[in-house]
């Protein structure tokens, strides 16, 4: 058996053709879900990269692995502690380990383990190709020891290749090159001048005044990123400058399915296509980062072709990301691990039959610290620290409605937050009952001074907010952080 896993980083599944995206961003993709089956509800269980890869390759939530963070106490897998064996049954149980325990020879090309001090994400694996540039990598720099690889190997038995492009994530490095291929295209319709002039007024790092978190400044040696966008004419490049990276990425994957075709591997070679999380693209006021526990960073694609398994289908079902490693498992009709979260839907595969959840409980704690309750048509979202956003404690969005997340209905619709805050409560308890350890790491985040990404900024940001007209963003920045604030100044003085 034969499997590719085309890992892309920071891919929105509706920036793709095939999730019905108008501009013609992914062919190569696209072929791949003619024939395989694409998911049209599958969410990350955390956010942003670290939690969902620590997630999609333990099998287990955040509140369990202990990965919610990227830095701090919670950036790091939870400890065994005494139980621990002489291997780690968490690492021998991983995504990669299933394929080396099915006889599998197993490699990766991908800088991620490095990116993140998260050596743990090799484990599995019989061969690690790091490209070395910590995520910076263009799709050709990914693509070349891939090609490598497979010259080399595609025609042996029993093999599993992991690929990581990255080139949707920021900065937007497509080569110059490429041109303007959607320039023809129309610019999203949903901002508006007056969308657009509430954004302008926005607080929050990555916004459209700051789209390099907390500053203006656009990275030197990227012509595509910008630092800001002042005007809807830039809203455009940003969207431009995300869909030419899609487009860039899909001809390079093109390049791997025609060697597999040329070879004749192709029919038979299992192909999964996913990603760690989407990006946001003027959502809640965010440019060009994937910072909340909202659907368009939570969402993403999947796309499985399996020899033998029913193709051309769209499955509509509720599907965390960690329930990739029970479907894998019981399509290789091996034993499940015991404490994986996820749940088989390897019926879907080989049936088309649904069988997705009820609902999903979706997490952040990078950027912010939310949780969120994906049910029905609605996210609800619950928000412990707005990562200096100004959200709502309750966010809830009709979801087939308002896509882009511009409606908050939480103070129209208290009885649909107080189902989703019933499931909320509901999940936390399931996990802490079924927790080897007593702490939620959504806790430690907050006890440690909040997400990793907010802080440490809050007094040099606020400067800048008065700055540039945003002197009444500052002062409910002061209100709602008061300690934060304080310790700022504490630690300068």
């Amino acid at each position: 058996m034969r499997v590719l896993m085309l890992d892309l980083d920071t891919l929105r599944p509706d920036h793709l053709s095939c999730y019905g995206y108008s501009r013609k961003t992914s062919p190569a993709i696209d072929s791949i879900a003619e024939e395989g089956i694409r998911f049209e509800n599958y969410h990350c269980s955390d956010a942003p990269c670290l939690p969902s890869r620590a997630a999609l390759t333990t099998g287990r939530f955040g509140i369990h692995n202990g990965v919610v963070n990227h830095g701090g106490l919670a950036a790091d897998l939870r400890l065994t502690g005494s139980d621990r064996d002489f291997k780690d049954a968490q690492m021998e149980n991983n995504l990669f380990n299933i394929f080396r325990k099915a006889g599998m020879h197993t490699a990766s090309v991908s800088p991620f383990a490095e990116r993140h001090s998260a050596f743990w994400f090799n484990a599995g694996l019989n061969e690690i190709i790091n490209t070395g540039k910590s995520g910076g990598e263009t799709a050709d720099e990914i693509l070349s020891p891939t090609m490598d690889w497979l010259e080399r190997n595609a025609e042996k038995e029993n093999w599993f290749l992991h690929v990581n492009f990255w080139d949707p994530h920021t900065p937007s490095r497509a080569p110059m090159e490429m041109g303007s291929p959607f320039e023809k295209d129309p610019a999203p319709e949903w901002i508006t001048e007056e969308v657009f002039a509430k954004h302008l007024k926005d607080v929050g790092p990555h916004g459209t005044n700051e789209i390099g978190m907390y500053v203006d400044t656009a990275p030197a040696g990227f012509p595509r990123q910008l630092g800001k966008a002042s005007d809807l004419k830039e809203v455009r490049q940003v969207f431009d400058g995300y869909d030419v990276g899609v487009l860039y990425m899909d001809s390079r994957i093109n390049q791997i399915l025609d060697l597999l075709k040329d070879k004749g591997l192709y029919e038979d070679t299992a192909i999964i296509v996913t990603s760690d999380h989407g990006e946001n693209l003027g959502e809640l006021g965010i440019y060009q980062e994937h910072a909340t526990a909202d659907e368009i960073t939570t969402r993403i694609p999947m796309i499985i072709k399996w020899p033998g398994c029913k193709g051309g289908q769209v499955d509509k079902g509720l599907h965390y990301h960690l329930d990739l490693l029970p479907t894998l498992s019981d399509l290789m009709k091996r034993e499940p691990y015991e404490k994986w979260d996820g749940r088989s839907f390897a019926k879907a595969l080989k049936t088309g039959a649904e069988c997705g959840r009820d609902y999903l409980v979706l997490s952040q704690c990078a950027h912010v610290c939310q949780r969120s309750v994906r049910f029905d048509d609605y996210l609800y979202i619950r928000t412990y620290h707005d990562g200096f956003h100004l959200f709502e404690k309750e966010m809830l969005f009709n979801i087939r409605e308002d896509y882009h997340e511009q409606k908050n209905l939480a103070g129209k619709r208290p009885d649909l937050c107080a189902a989703a805050c019933r499931y909320l409560v509901d999940w936390e308890q399931d996990m802490r009952m079924t927790a080897d350890s007593d702490v939620d790491p959504l806790s430690t985040v907050l006890l440690e001074g909040g997400p990793y990404h907010a802080r440490g900024h809050l007094k040099q940001y606020i400067k800048r907010l008065e700055a540039t007209g945003r002197k009444e963003g500052a002062e409910l920045l002061r209100i709602r952080h008061p300690k934060e604030f304080k310790q700022e100044e504490k630690v300068r003085c």
